[in-house]
């Protein structure tokens, strides 16, 4: 009895990390945006901006993860730019709809007058 339930145990083991192999990883679809804010643009500008960014994942159910920080990076190889925000998505096709959004478009006429330069990178998440 005790050995047929340790090869029973050893038989579940082999196949399910052969089956958890053969699973495809679930891929994440990474778009990064930094902004370097012009010189007039006060703390207070920038306060309402960050808000404003915040509140996007609140507002468009696409966004499935969110994160955003300042630089403080010591090698001061930032070209100016300040601000990282760091979203997630399923797919293209959810980035694309999210880019076309009207909350997105109502953050782009909030920030767009106090942004000097932004950078924006996409990237699938490899491991």
């Amino acid at each position: 009895m005790k050995k047929s339930i340790v090869l029973s145990l050893m038989f579940f083991a082999f196949f399910s990390s052969v089956s958890a192999q053969d699973q495809p990883k679930t891929k994440l679809l990474r778009h990064v945006v930094l902004f370097k804010f012009k010189d007039k643009a006060t703390p207070e500008e920038i306060k309402v901006i960050e808000n404003a960014f915040r509140a996007l994942p609140g507002k468009i159910s696409l966004i499935k993860g969110f994160e955003w920080g300042v630089n403080n990076s010591p090698e001061k190889l930032n070209q100016g730019l300040t601000h990282c925000f760091f979203a997630t998505f399923s797919s293209e096709k959810d980035r694309d709809a999210y880019l076309v959004h009207p909350a997105h478009k109502a953050f782009t006429e909030i920030a767009g007058p106090q942004i000097d330069k932004v950078t924006v990178i996409d990237y699938w998440a490899e491991r």
